[in-house]
């Protein structure tokens, strides 16, 4: 079951925060029971230590017999040669008992509690990431139907758009005919074919299927794309620095691309400003400047729904870059404010050999 950009996202961050919450609490839970563990042992040591200075009957612990110094009787004390305690001795006061359990034994002692206790973190985070996993996919759940009832709502719409959409385009076809120098007609088919490429961003945006790729003529449809929109934007003056150029890629995918692009650079340019296109043979890129008002945030505008503008959905600009990404089209974006923009697309990969 593939999953959606925006899902994986979901699932990660719950998983994480599922995760990492849980994996905290318990290691605060171990680490204290890891250190009851070392006061139970030094308790141990101590009481068995008590017992052997009474009959010093205990291969366990070093005995010896030492002057009497500041540290304190019947109480555990720690050093770089092992454990030990002291304990007094009956009529005497200028010398007392020193019990030592070595080092060597006390720290193989620890390693066996440390060892014990990583075992456990180690099975227990195994078995918070399986619950963390169902946890995280079980509340995926409801955005994913959310997802999928959005998807096909938009598919029936587009569905739905067909027919009239279809009779709008053969009755201006019929009107054209019969009134051929009417401009009214004109910017109904050119309403049409907006309409229809909305159409197709929409397609694009939710559909994953494999693209067909075939071989493209670049200059030839970078003409015929900006004639549309230089139609649409007279106001706007389109300039073409165009060398012959060949791609293999799916023409759906590369016309949607270049028709947000082209259409962003036209309706966000100033009044009377101009849309430069570069298609160069030699550098095997194209570039699309504009004289627009620029971009606040470049690294955003790829973002689903991200726009800076009231006008748009906020999808066009993630469709090219979904679409650039299926084509194998390395995209970047320069941008000034008040000056402009430049989106530039790198074709190298996708030259046809033909």
């Amino acid at each position: 079951m593939s999953l959606k950009r925006v899902e994986y996202e979901s699932l990660a961050k719950s998983f994480l925060l599922f995760f990492i919450s849980l994996a905290l609490l318990m290691s605060i839970i171990l680490y204290k029971n890891y250190t009851k563990e070392i006061d139970s042992l030094d308790e141990d040591l101590f009481t068995q230590m008590r017992l052997c200075s009474f009959d010093l009957k205990c291969e366990k612990f070093e005995f010896d017999f030492i002057t009497a110094d500041q540290d304190k009787l019947y109480q555990l004390h720690k050093n770089g040669k092992g454990v030990y305690a002291l304990f007094s001795i009956p009529n005497t006061s200028d010398y007392v008992m020193k019990l030592l359990y070595p080092s060597e034994g006390y720290q193989n002692e620890l390693n066996m509690i440390q060892e014990r206790h990583i075992y456990r973190y180690m099975l227990l985070l195994v078995v918070l990431c399986i619950v963390s996993v169902l946890f995280s996919w079980y509340a995926l759940r409801p955005l994913r139907q959310a997802l999928n009832l959005s998807d096909e709502f938009i598919k029936d719409i587009l569905h739905d758009f067909n027919t009239p959409l279809s009779s709008l385009r053969l009755n201006g076809s019929l009107l054209k005919k019969e009134i051929p120098d009417n401009t009214k007609v004109g910017r109904i088919e050119q309403a049409v074919e907006t309409i229809l490429n909305l159409q197709g961003n929409l397609r694009s945006y939710i559909d994953d299927s494999p693209l067909q790729n075939e071989t493209i003529d670049m200059k030839e449809l970078l003409v015929k794309r900006s004639a549309f929109f230089a139609a649409n934007h007279p106001k706007i003056h389109f300039q073409h620095h165009l060398d012959p150029l060949k791609v293999y890629a799916n023409s759906d995918a590369m016309m949607r691309i270049l028709d947000n692009l082209l259409s962003n650079a036209a309706k966000y340019n100033k009044k009377g400003g101009s849309v430069e296109i570069i298609l160069s043979s030699a550098d095997k890129e194209l570039l699309i400047k504009d004289t627009g008002k620029g971009i606040k945030h470049p690294h955003k505008i790829f973002q689903r729904f991200y726009k800076e503008h009231d006008r748009g959905l906020g999808i066009g600009l993630h469709i090219v870059k979904k679409l650039c990404h299926a084509l194998h089209i390395p995209i970047d974006v320069h941008s000034q404010i008040g000056v402009g923009s430049t989106f530039t697309l790198k074709l190298d990969k996708i030259i046809s050999s033909d």
